[in-house]
């Protein structure tokens, strides 16, 4: 049995500068090298594809290198933060490696939330200059109201392009990163308090973690990946470096459409792609979708959710090769990995999907993977005995920005408590069972329970609120809603409290379901959430509430 959780963290503080061996040796890790070395040694090769446009690898880095170089002449500094609100366009692909190498640190923001959602990220960031696609400009019309005149606006795209004058600019020649434990990013999560929490990735981190990633999938200089995983999330599980890392080329999509997708697959021949299992699920039914094996390789990683037995089955008719990957926005992405083996494959069906349904084992980059007890010591490796689970190692994050406590609370001893329940296999493969009691996890978002509760809580009507999961068809779990009104005002329709709650939160945090009640509670006074849950999943369709 491992000693209790103790180690202290691997991870330094942003700023502390080179050990005396990289002083030495120069040896940096930043995932910046790899356009390099890709730029140097595939400099004919394709890069990127976007519609009809592509990139050589010359021409990407020499566009990465000019958006350095535009930023810094627009007055960004070393240290500064630079928030993009974009699709999966090459403009956003190209920050992933133009920011950073400004000496900035890149904040890519979620397409999904709210103007008011994005304009709380951008403050508490401190970012002052923000690149905005010409398609979301409407979507940005809160956050720019909120913090002009304090931001430096730019449009990627369309009539007032000023993405266009920074890659007029000299390219930056050389790369300002001294430290590797500086930040590359800042990856903002909602958590279990609905506070915006931004999660720091240091250089280190985002270089192992996309060479886990590379090797994991098998990436190669043949790979050509398609992009409907979103770059913002986890810095699109640090593919946006893996890809460069390994010299295949990034294929670019700016909606995810199945129709689409499939036809992408064809003609660009694609041979990787991750989605969460919602996405995938729309792939099959799509009528565009094969109806036999594809004939060739094509390979899919997902996360957020397990993949149910059907999708899985669905996928390998098509001869799809598929692999269960697990983790947080707070370990750069995917930590653990469902490595599949060989031996597994002569089991039947049912038994390689139960197998490949499981979360797996630590990544190449991933140090530790524990399960344990609430006094921090592993609990039995029997598949049944559950616990939290705890990572550590270069992939975990650096910590919270801005927030020590919240950052103390969720390491507070060199292992990142990850709030999940789970058990350990005999074989050292992770299982989850549960997850921390009041996140919600739909279609592989986080949706904070408080935060929904606060949104439902402002309409006038509503004296009190629990929020929970309940169990979806297509989402995995959904949001519900139990509402006490106040005695001395009508019951408000439920459809007005969703509109209510839609106004001021994204629109897949909004509740499905909105049922109307006293809410039970302990002799304390707190709401029985336990009871709820099990309400809700018990019974789906909310007839016996």
């Amino acid at each position: 049995m491992a000693e209790p959780i103790g180690a202290a963290s691997p991870c330094a503080e942003p700023g502390q500068g080179l050990t005396q061996v990289q002083a030495r040796t120069g040896d940096v890790l930043t995932p910046l090298s790899f356009l390099d070395r890709s730029a140097a040694a595939f400099a004919e090769r394709v890069a990127v594809i976007e519609g009809d446009r592509a990139f050589t690898y010359r021409e990407f880095a020499d566009r990465c290198r000019r958006l350095a170089g535009g930023l810094a002449g627009r007055g960004v500094a070393p240290g500064d933060r630079v928030a993009v609100l974009a699709p999966n366009t090459s403009a956003l692909l190209e920050c992933h490696y133009g920011v950073p190498l400004s000496g900035a640190v890149l904040v890519a923001l979620n397409t999904r939330l709210t103007g008011s959602e994005l304009a709380d990220i951008v403050d508490h960031a401190g970012a002052r200059t923000v690149l905005m696609d010409h398609d979301l400009i409407g979507r940005g019309a809160e956050l720019v109201s909120r913090l002009a005149p304090s931001i430096d606006l730019i449009e990627i795209g369309g009539p007032n392009d000023g993405y266009a004058d920074l890659l007029a600019a000299e390219p930056v020649t050389t790369k300002p990163i001294d430290d590797e434990y500086g930040l590359i990013s800042l990856n903002y999560t909602s958590g279990t308090t609905g506070r915006p929490k931004g999660v720091m990735y240091h250089h280190r981190g985002a270089y192992l973690q996309a060479l886990a990633m590379a090797h994991h999938a098998r990436l190669d200089i043949g790979s050509v990946y398609l992009w409907t995983l979103p770059m913002f999330h986890c810095n699109g599980w640090c593919f946006t470096w893996a890809v460069t890392a390994a010299g295949g080329t990034h294929v670019c999509l700016r909606r995810l459409e199945p129709s689409r997708v499939w036809d992408i697959i064809d003609t660009a021949r694609v041979t990787h792609l991750n989605a969460a299992p919602t996405v995938l699920v729309d792939l099959l039914e799509d009528p565009a979708a094969p109806t036999a094996g594809m004939g060739r390789s094509l390979r899919i990683a997902t996360g957020g959710a397990p993949p149910s037995p059907t999708l899985l089955a669905g996928l390998e008719a098509k001869g799809i090769e598929v692999t269960h990957l697990y983790g947080l926005t707070e370990t750069f992405g995917p930590a653990v990995v469902c490595d599949w083996w060989p031996e597994w494959d002569s089991l039947d069906q049912a038994h390689r999907a139960r197998l490949k349904a499981r979360q797996g084992i630590g990544n190449v980059a991933t140090a530790s993977l524990r399960v344990v007890d609430e006094k921090g010591v592993d609990v039995a490796a029997d598949g049944v005995t559950m616990g939290e689970v705890a990572v550590r190692g270069n992939n975990v994050t650096l910590g919270y920005y801005r927030d020590p406590d919240a950052t103390s609370l969720a390491i507070p001893d060199g292992w990142f408590r990850t709030g999940d329940l789970g058990v350990m296999h005999p074989d050292g493969y992770l299982e989850l069972r549960d997850r921390a009691k009041d996140v919600i996890i739909s279609g592989g978002e986080n949706i904070a329970s408080i935060e929904v509760e606060q949104a439902l809580l402002s309409h006038p009507a509503v004296l009190e609120v629990a929020v929970v999961s309940a169990p979806d068809e297509r989402w995995g779990e959904v949001p519900r809603a139990y509402v006490t009104v106040r005695p001395e005002l009508p019951q408000p329709e439920t459809s007005e409290l969703i509109d209510h709650a839609r106004s001021s939160i994204a629109g897949y945090k909004v509740p499905k379901q909105i049922f109307f009640q006293e809410l039970p509670k302990t002799s304390t006074g707190k709401v029985r959430k336990d009871e709820l849950r099990s309400r809700a999943w018990a019974d789906p369709q909310g007839s016996a509430t």
